[in-house]
């Protein structure tokens, strides 16, 4: 006699409704919130939450004073309820897609370091290649950006590895890195200064920072660190680039931010690079995809392309297109 828990009999009871419920409980973490999201009766949410914890026979979530949160078990379903709808709605994109007469759909999620010189040229290019091929950019941070690889919601992802990262379901390939320039607005009085060292300036100017747990702030305070410095007293912490290169020209503040993240400011002339070189790197940054899934083929053209392309920037020969 099969359990009442058994993949077979869950296989036949679990419906698309339930799947629902799981997502907007995760979201809201409240089921009065969760019933008006899925436009039903609060008791009709709670006795679908009943059914599905009475289905997978453990509860899901804990119920306390004010909402509730998932149980670690909670936490897993939660994590496939997302995934699977994702997918399926990826599932329908692609085949509405196609229907038209398209080539496909492709959601990749990138960090912004890497997308002005590889990923935005390897868009281009693919997009000269399949012309009908249906694409869409999700521009986050690295955590942000694994996220949504987990959920589905992305196909492929240029980003840096994470801690929580789980290795054996994500397979990286590293294609590149940046270095952090120290930047100040133009006209700035240490632009006339020919040497400069970071001992001098960090207790003596303001600074214009990312978060510590960015990864530009990660290597800068390594470099700090390197050189037995402290941290300047002096800081406005910014976790928008946007924000931080306004604040810049606005102050006498230096700033430190990866090289490609400031380009198209250099070129312009609106912030100018001190000459004082930082050693510390970034972690690189390279290409992330879900291991258990094939690549479909606007997948491994992409990833095929974006290989090139990275082996350009370092100064490499790129490998062979594959025909086919």
């Amino acid at each position: 006699m099969q359990s009442p828990h058994s993949p077979r009999n869950l296989f036949n009871r679990l419906r698309y409704k339930h799947l629902h419920m799981l997502v907007a409980l995760g979201s809201s973490q409240n089921l009065h919130r969760a019933s008006q999201i899925l436009s039903m009766s609060q008791p009709a949410a709670t006795r679908m939450l009943h059914e599905i914890e009475e289905m997978f026979g453990c509860e899901l979530f804990e119920r306390l004073p004010r909402g509730m949160r998932p149980t670690a078990l909670g936490r897993q379903l939660l994590l496939f309820a997302e995934t699977a709808l994702n997918g399926l709605n990826r599932c329908a994109e692609d085949l509405s897609a196609r229907q038209l007469g398209g080539y496909g759909y492709l959601t990749i999620g990138t960090i912004m370091g890497a997308a002005p010189r590889l990923v935005m040229n390897t868009i281009a290019e693919i997009k000269t290649l399949q012309p009908q091929l249906r694409i869409r950019i999700v521009g986050d941070t690295s955590d942000q950006i694994i996220r949504s690889l987990e959920q589905g919601k992305i196909d492929l992802a240029v980003a840096r590895r994470n801690a929580a990262m789980d290795s054996q379901h994500y397979a990286f390939e590293a294609l590149g890195n940046e270095r952090l320039l120290l930047v100040v607005r133009k006209g700035h009085p240490l632009l006339r200064r020919r040497r400069l060292t970071l001992e001098e300036l960090v207790g003596a100017w303001p600074w214009i920072l990312q978060p510590e747990s960015s990864p530009a702030r990660i290597a800068f305070d390594g470099e700090l660190e390197r050189l037995a410095l402290p941290q300047p007293a002096d800081i406005i912490e910014c976790g928008s680039v946007y924000a931080m290169q306004q604040l810049v020209q606005l102050t006498n503040a230096l700033m430190v931010l990866s090289e490609t993240a400031l380009s198209d400011y250099l070129k312009m002339g609106l912030v100018r690079a001190l000459p004082l070189d930082l050693e510390e790197r970034m972690a690189p940054f390279g290409l992330l995809w879900r291991q258990s899934e094939k690549p479909s083929q606007e997948q491994s053209t992409f990833i095929e392309l974006l290989r090139r392309r990275a082996a350009e920037l370092r100064g490499e020969t790129p490998p062979a297109m594959v025909d086919g």
